[in-house]
Protein backbone atom coordinates (compact mmCIF):
# COMPACT_ATOMS: atom_id res chain seq x y z
CA UNK A 1 0.00 0.00 0.00
CA UNK A 2 1.15 3.31 -0.80
CA UNK A 3 2.05 6.29 1.22
CA UNK A 4 -0.72 8.21 -0.24
CA UNK A 5 -3.69 5.72 -0.11
CA UNK A 6 -2.68 5.47 3.64
CA UNK A 7 -2.94 9.34 3.72
CA UNK A 8 -6.72 9.34 2.25
CA UNK A 9 -7.58 6.31 4.69
CA UNK A 10 -6.60 8.39 7.64
CA UNK A 11 -8.25 11.47 6.30
CA UNK A 12 -11.14 9.50 5.95
CA UNK A 13 -11.59 7.84 9.57
CA UNK A 14 -10.49 11.23 11.06
CA UNK A 15 -14.26 12.63 9.01
CA UNK A 16 -16.34 10.17 9.73
CA UNK A 17 -15.16 10.17 13.31
CA UNK A 18 -15.95 14.08 13.52
CA UNK A 19 -19.23 13.74 11.95
CA UNK A 20 -20.24 11.35 14.20
CA UNK A 21 -19.13 13.51 17.16
CA UNK A 22 -20.42 16.18 15.38
CA UNK A 23 -23.86 14.65 15.23
CA UNK A 24 -24.60 13.60 18.60
CA UNK A 25 -24.76 15.91 21.28
CA UNK A 26 -25.63 16.33 25.46
CA UNK A 27 -29.03 17.07 24.73
CA UNK A 28 -30.10 13.56 22.59
CA UNK A 29 -29.66 11.93 26.47
CA UNK A 30 -32.00 12.33 28.95
CA UNK A 31 -31.38 12.06 32.96
CA UNK A 32 -33.33 9.94 34.66
CA UNK A 33 -34.45 10.61 38.24
CA UNK A 34 -34.85 7.11 39.79
CA UNK A 35 -32.62 7.16 42.39
CA UNK A 36 -30.43 3.33 41.35
CA UNK A 37 -29.39 3.02 44.95
CA UNK A 38 -33.13 3.30 46.68
CA UNK A 39 -34.88 0.82 43.61
CA UNK A 40 -35.72 -2.79 45.41
CA UNK A 41 -33.44 -5.76 44.37
CA UNK A 42 -34.90 -8.22 42.38
CA UNK A 43 -34.26 -11.62 44.12
CA UNK A 44 -35.73 -15.09 43.95
CA UNK A 45 -36.46 -17.27 46.68
CA UNK A 46 -34.03 -19.98 46.97
CA UNK A 47 -35.95 -23.00 46.68
CA UNK A 48 -34.17 -26.48 46.68
CA UNK A 49 -35.18 -29.50 44.21
CA UNK A 50 -37.81 -30.88 45.92
CA UNK A 51 -39.65 -27.40 47.32
CA UNK A 52 -39.59 -26.78 43.01
CA UNK A 53 -40.76 -30.56 42.37
CA UNK A 54 -43.85 -29.54 45.38
CA UNK A 55 -44.77 -26.34 43.76
CA UNK A 56 -44.86 -27.78 39.97
CA UNK A 57 -47.28 -30.64 41.79
CA UNK A 58 -49.37 -28.33 43.43
CA UNK A 59 -49.91 -26.27 40.26
CA UNK A 60 -51.30 -29.48 38.69
CA UNK A 61 -55.17 -29.77 39.19
CA UNK A 62 -55.45 -33.31 38.26
CA UNK A 63 -52.37 -34.52 40.35
CA UNK A 64 -53.86 -32.61 43.46
CA UNK A 65 -56.91 -34.13 42.71
CA UNK A 66 -55.06 -37.89 42.74
CA UNK A 67 -53.38 -37.34 45.89
CA UNK A 68 -56.52 -35.78 47.59
CA UNK A 69 -58.15 -39.06 46.24
CA UNK A 70 -55.34 -41.35 47.49
CA UNK A 71 -55.87 -40.10 50.56
CA UNK A 72 -59.42 -40.86 51.30
CA UNK A 73 -59.37 -43.83 49.85
CA UNK A 74 -56.58 -45.04 51.65
CA UNK A 75 -57.75 -43.67 55.29
CA UNK A 76 -61.30 -45.56 54.01
CA UNK A 77 -59.68 -48.58 53.41
CA UNK A 78 -58.36 -48.78 57.27
CA UNK A 79 -60.85 -46.68 59.39
CA UNK A 80 -64.12 -48.30 56.82
CA UNK A 81 -64.02 -51.80 58.65
CA UNK A 82 -64.00 -49.80 61.82
CA UNK A 83 -67.10 -48.07 61.16
CA UNK A 84 -69.05 -51.48 60.55
CA UNK A 85 -70.23 -53.91 63.68
CA UNK A 86 -69.69 -56.63 61.37
CA UNK A 87 -66.35 -58.57 60.48
CA UNK A 88 -66.25 -59.42 56.70
CA UNK A 89 -65.91 -62.80 56.81
CA UNK A 90 -69.29 -63.30 58.95
CA UNK A 91 -71.96 -65.23 57.39
CA UNK A 92 -75.67 -65.28 57.78
CA UNK A 93 -77.84 -66.61 55.19
CA UNK A 94 -81.13 -64.90 56.09
CA UNK A 95 -79.63 -61.35 54.99
CA UNK A 96 -78.21 -62.41 51.71
CA UNK A 97 -78.09 -60.40 49.05
CA UNK A 98 -79.55 -57.16 50.38
CA UNK A 99 -79.22 -53.96 48.78
CA UNK A 100 -77.40 -50.85 50.13
CA UNK A 101 -79.07 -48.80 53.08
CA UNK A 102 -77.60 -45.59 53.84
CA UNK A 103 -79.05 -44.01 56.58
CA UNK A 104 -81.04 -39.92 55.76
CA UNK A 105 -80.12 -41.06 52.04
CA UNK A 106 -82.74 -43.66 51.70
CA UNK A 107 -85.35 -41.45 52.50
CA UNK A 108 -84.00 -40.06 48.32
CA UNK A 109 -85.67 -42.90 46.49
CA UNK A 110 -84.05 -42.39 42.78
CA UNK A 111 -80.80 -42.84 45.10
CA UNK A 112 -79.64 -46.38 44.86
CA UNK A 113 -79.21 -46.64 48.50
CA UNK A 114 -83.07 -46.58 49.98
CA UNK A 115 -82.71 -50.28 50.40
CA UNK A 116 -85.04 -51.26 48.27
CA UNK A 117 -84.71 -54.65 45.75
CA UNK A 118 -84.78 -55.11 42.05
CA UNK A 119 -88.96 -55.47 42.54
CA UNK A 120 -89.05 -52.45 44.25
CA UNK A 121 -89.86 -53.65 47.99
CA UNK A 122 -88.04 -53.05 50.74
CA UNK A 123 -85.74 -55.97 51.03
CA UNK A 124 -84.82 -55.22 54.68
CA UNK A 125 -88.24 -55.46 55.98
CA UNK A 126 -88.87 -58.82 54.12
CA UNK A 127 -85.62 -60.51 54.96
CA UNK A 128 -86.37 -59.16 58.95
CA UNK A 129 -83.25 -57.36 59.27
CA UNK A 130 -83.52 -53.94 61.54
CA UNK A 131 -79.81 -52.78 60.80
CA UNK A 132 -78.22 -50.86 57.86
CA UNK A 133 -76.04 -52.35 55.47
CA UNK A 134 -74.24 -49.11 53.46
CA UNK A 135 -72.78 -51.27 50.68
CA UNK A 136 -75.62 -54.64 51.04
CA UNK A 137 -74.38 -57.77 51.66
CA UNK A 138 -73.46 -60.81 49.16
CA UNK A 139 -74.99 -64.15 48.34
CA UNK A 140 -73.43 -65.92 51.55
CA UNK A 141 -75.17 -62.45 54.02
CA UNK A 142 -71.99 -60.71 54.50
CA UNK A 143 -71.04 -57.32 55.15
CA UNK A 144 -69.98 -55.45 51.35
CA UNK A 145 -69.02 -52.39 53.70
CA UNK A 146 -66.49 -54.30 55.36
CA UNK A 147 -65.28 -56.72 52.67
CA UNK A 148 -64.80 -53.91 50.33
CA UNK A 149 -62.72 -51.79 52.71
CA UNK A 150 -60.97 -55.53 53.75
CA UNK A 151 -60.42 -55.42 50.29
CA UNK A 152 -58.86 -52.47 49.17
CA UNK A 153 -56.22 -52.84 52.44
CA UNK A 154 -55.08 -56.29 50.72
CA UNK A 155 -54.82 -54.53 47.00
CA UNK A 156 -53.13 -51.47 48.59
CA UNK A 157 -50.61 -53.90 50.66
CA UNK A 158 -50.01 -56.18 47.11
CA UNK A 159 -49.11 -52.85 45.38
CA UNK A 160 -46.82 -51.28 47.87
CA UNK A 161 -45.09 -54.03 48.63
CA UNK A 162 -44.52 -55.16 45.36
CA UNK A 163 -43.48 -51.35 44.65
CA UNK A 164 -40.98 -52.04 47.56
CA UNK A 165 -39.27 -55.40 45.78
CA UNK A 166 -38.82 -53.90 42.53
CA UNK A 167 -36.97 -51.18 44.07
CA UNK A 168 -34.76 -52.81 45.98
CA UNK A 169 -34.23 -55.50 43.52
CA UNK A 170 -34.47 -53.35 40.42
CA UNK A 171 -32.08 -50.00 42.29
CA UNK A 172 -29.02 -52.56 43.01
CA UNK A 173 -29.41 -54.34 39.91
CA UNK A 174 -29.52 -51.16 37.59
CA UNK A 175 -26.76 -49.39 39.54
CA UNK A 176 -24.37 -52.06 38.68
CA UNK A 177 -24.76 -52.69 35.52
CA UNK A 178 -24.79 -48.58 34.89
CA UNK A 179 -22.11 -48.07 36.64
CA UNK A 180 -19.29 -50.74 35.87
CA UNK A 181 -20.88 -50.69 32.25
CA UNK A 182 -18.69 -52.32 29.17
CA UNK A 183 -18.23 -56.38 29.62
CA UNK A 184 -21.04 -56.94 33.08
CA UNK A 185 -23.37 -53.97 31.70
CA UNK A 186 -23.60 -56.72 28.63
CA UNK A 187 -23.93 -60.07 30.47
CA UNK A 188 -26.15 -58.44 33.07
CA UNK A 189 -28.43 -56.85 30.36
CA UNK A 190 -28.38 -60.22 28.14
CA UNK A 191 -29.97 -61.97 31.34
CA UNK A 192 -32.36 -59.20 32.20
CA UNK A 193 -33.62 -60.24 28.13
CA UNK A 194 -34.26 -63.38 28.95
CA UNK A 195 -36.18 -62.99 32.24
CA UNK A 196 -38.09 -60.69 30.24
CA UNK A 197 -39.05 -63.48 27.51
CA UNK A 198 -41.05 -65.53 30.12
CA UNK A 199 -44.64 -64.62 30.02
CA UNK A 200 -45.28 -63.06 33.49
CA UNK A 201 -48.56 -65.01 33.77
CA UNK A 202 -46.85 -68.38 33.30
CA UNK A 203 -44.09 -67.57 35.79
CA UNK A 204 -47.29 -66.45 38.62
CA UNK A 205 -49.22 -69.99 37.51
CA UNK A 206 -46.29 -72.00 38.56
CA UNK A 207 -45.22 -70.23 41.17
CA UNK A 208 -49.26 -70.50 42.50
CA UNK A 209 -48.61 -74.20 41.87
CA UNK A 210 -45.30 -74.83 42.96
CA UNK A 211 -46.22 -73.36 46.25
CA UNK A 212 -49.04 -72.87 48.85
CA UNK A 213 -51.43 -69.74 47.72
CA UNK A 214 -50.75 -66.71 49.93
CA UNK A 215 -50.91 -63.45 49.63
CA UNK A 216 -47.03 -63.79 49.61
CA UNK A 217 -46.85 -65.86 46.64
CA UNK A 218 -48.46 -63.78 44.31
CA UNK A 219 -45.97 -60.77 45.18
CA UNK A 220 -43.19 -62.83 44.77
CA UNK A 221 -44.05 -63.97 41.63
CA UNK A 222 -45.23 -60.76 40.14
CA UNK A 223 -41.89 -59.61 41.89
CA UNK A 224 -40.04 -62.46 39.47
CA UNK A 225 -40.22 -59.73 36.17
CA UNK A 226 -41.30 -56.77 37.93
CA UNK A 227 -37.96 -55.24 38.65
CA UNK A 228 -37.14 -55.19 34.73
CA UNK A 229 -38.31 -51.69 34.31
CA UNK A 230 -36.72 -50.25 37.29
CA UNK A 231 -33.82 -51.52 36.60
CA UNK A 232 -33.80 -49.93 33.13
CA UNK A 233 -34.38 -46.82 34.44
CA UNK A 234 -32.19 -46.68 37.15
CA UNK A 235 -29.47 -47.96 34.74
CA UNK A 236 -30.21 -45.45 31.72
CA UNK A 237 -29.89 -43.01 34.83
CA UNK A 238 -26.30 -44.10 35.90
CA UNK A 239 -24.80 -44.09 32.21
CA UNK A 240 -25.97 -40.32 31.97
CA UNK A 241 -24.98 -39.39 35.36
CA UNK A 242 -21.73 -41.15 35.83
CA UNK A 243 -19.65 -39.30 33.60
CA UNK A 244 -20.86 -35.63 34.91
CA UNK A 245 -18.36 -33.34 36.75
CA UNK A 246 -19.44 -34.29 40.48
CA UNK A 247 -18.67 -37.70 40.27
CA UNK A 248 -15.42 -37.22 38.45
CA UNK A 249 -14.59 -34.62 41.18
CA UNK A 250 -15.18 -37.45 43.76
CA UNK A 251 -13.53 -39.84 41.81
CA UNK A 252 -10.82 -37.69 41.76
CA UNK A 253 -10.36 -37.10 45.67
CA UNK A 254 -10.83 -41.17 45.70
CA UNK A 255 -14.00 -42.23 47.07
CA UNK A 256 -15.07 -45.46 46.57
CA UNK A 257 -17.07 -47.30 44.07
CA UNK A 258 -19.88 -48.01 46.66
CA UNK A 259 -19.87 -44.19 48.00
CA UNK A 260 -20.35 -43.01 44.95
CA UNK A 261 -22.94 -45.11 43.74
CA UNK A 262 -24.86 -44.82 46.40
CA UNK A 263 -23.77 -41.53 47.65
CA UNK A 264 -23.55 -39.28 44.96
CA UNK A 265 -24.99 -40.52 42.17
CA UNK A 266 -27.80 -42.53 43.40
CA UNK A 267 -29.46 -39.83 45.01
CA UNK A 268 -29.56 -37.81 42.00
CA UNK A 269 -32.05 -40.63 40.37
CA UNK A 270 -34.50 -40.14 43.51
CA UNK A 271 -36.90 -38.63 41.24
CA UNK A 272 -37.10 -41.08 38.02
CA UNK A 273 -37.27 -43.99 40.78
CA UNK A 274 -39.91 -42.80 42.76
CA UNK A 275 -42.22 -41.71 39.72
CA UNK A 276 -41.51 -45.40 38.32
CA UNK A 277 -42.11 -46.75 41.27
CA UNK A 278 -45.97 -44.74 41.67
CA UNK A 279 -46.57 -46.19 38.55
CA UNK A 280 -45.57 -50.05 39.67
CA UNK A 281 -48.40 -49.58 42.33
CA UNK A 282 -51.04 -49.14 39.87
CA UNK A 283 -49.67 -52.00 37.99
CA UNK A 284 -49.80 -54.10 40.90
CA UNK A 285 -53.15 -53.60 41.72
CA UNK A 286 -54.57 -54.22 38.48
CA UNK A 287 -52.25 -57.74 37.85
CA UNK A 288 -53.74 -59.22 41.17
CA UNK A 289 -57.05 -58.05 40.26
CA UNK A 290 -56.72 -59.73 37.14
CA UNK A 291 -55.36 -62.77 38.75
CA UNK A 292 -58.77 -63.03 40.88
CA UNK A 293 -60.75 -62.77 38.43
CA UNK A 294 -59.44 -66.19 36.30
CA UNK A 295 -59.71 -67.13 39.59
CA UNK A 296 -55.87 -67.79 40.98
CA UNK A 297 -55.80 -64.52 42.97
CA UNK A 298 -55.74 -64.31 47.27
CA UNK A 299 -57.18 -67.38 48.72
CA UNK A 300 -60.14 -67.47 50.80
CA UNK A 301 -61.32 -66.43 53.48
CA UNK A 302 -59.07 -63.18 52.64
CA UNK A 303 -60.12 -60.84 49.82
CA UNK A 304 -59.35 -58.02 47.81
CA UNK A 305 -60.96 -56.12 44.70
CA UNK A 306 -60.42 -58.42 42.35
CA UNK A 307 -61.81 -60.99 44.39
CA UNK A 308 -64.75 -59.12 45.15
CA UNK A 309 -65.55 -57.87 41.36
CA UNK A 310 -64.92 -61.95 40.48
CA UNK A 311 -67.53 -63.13 43.29
CA UNK A 312 -70.44 -60.26 41.86
CA UNK A 313 -69.85 -61.01 38.40
CA UNK A 314 -71.71 -64.12 38.68
CA UNK A 315 -74.84 -61.93 40.10
CA UNK A 316 -74.60 -59.17 38.24
CA UNK A 317 -78.04 -59.89 36.43
CA UNK A 318 -79.72 -60.16 39.48
CA UNK A 319 -77.70 -57.98 42.29
CA UNK A 320 -75.81 -55.73 40.27
CA UNK A 321 -74.31 -53.79 43.53
CA UNK A 322 -72.33 -56.68 44.19
CA UNK A 323 -70.12 -55.96 41.43
CA UNK A 324 -70.46 -52.30 40.93
CA UNK A 325 -69.05 -50.98 43.87
CA UNK A 326 -65.82 -53.03 44.29
CA UNK A 327 -65.24 -52.25 40.56
CA UNK A 328 -65.87 -48.57 40.67
CA UNK A 329 -63.59 -48.42 44.56
CA UNK A 330 -60.68 -51.01 42.39
CA UNK A 331 -61.60 -47.89 38.76
CA UNK A 332 -60.66 -44.92 41.43
CA UNK A 333 -57.92 -46.40 43.18
CA UNK A 334 -56.42 -46.98 39.78
CA UNK A 335 -57.16 -43.74 38.41
CA UNK A 336 -55.90 -41.58 40.85
CA UNK A 337 -52.45 -43.65 41.72
CA UNK A 338 -51.71 -42.69 37.57
CA UNK A 339 -53.25 -39.36 38.23
CA UNK A 340 -50.98 -38.30 40.77
CA UNK A 341 -48.00 -40.10 39.47
CA UNK A 342 -48.43 -38.27 36.24
CA UNK A 343 -48.15 -34.96 38.48
CA UNK A 344 -45.12 -36.56 40.12
CA UNK A 345 -43.19 -37.10 36.33
CA UNK A 346 -44.32 -33.75 35.11
CA UNK A 347 -42.79 -32.08 38.65
CA UNK A 348 -39.73 -34.21 38.77
CA UNK A 349 -38.91 -33.26 34.88
CA UNK A 350 -36.88 -29.90 34.75
CA UNK A 351 -37.99 -29.64 31.27
CA UNK A 352 -41.79 -28.90 32.00
CA UNK A 353 -41.08 -26.11 35.20
CA UNK A 354 -42.16 -22.69 34.54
Amino acid sequence: MTKSSENFQDNHSNAVVTHTSEAIVAEDFIRSERNIEKEPELQRESKSFWNDAWDQLRRNKLAVIGMIGLILLIVLAFIGPMLSSHDFAEQDVQRRDLPAKIPVLDQIHFLPFDGQGSDGHDAYKEAGVKENFWFGTDQLGRDMWSRTWQGTQVSLFIGIAAAILDIFVGVIYGAISGFFGGRIDNFMQRLIEIIASIPNLIVVILFVLIFEPSLWTIILAMTVTGWIGMSRVVRGEFLKLKNQEFVLASRTLGSSKPKLIFRHILPNALGSIIVTSMFTVPSAIFFEAFLSFIGIGVPAPKTSLGSLVNDGRQMLLIHPHELFIPAIILSLLILFFYLFSDGLRDAFDPKMRK
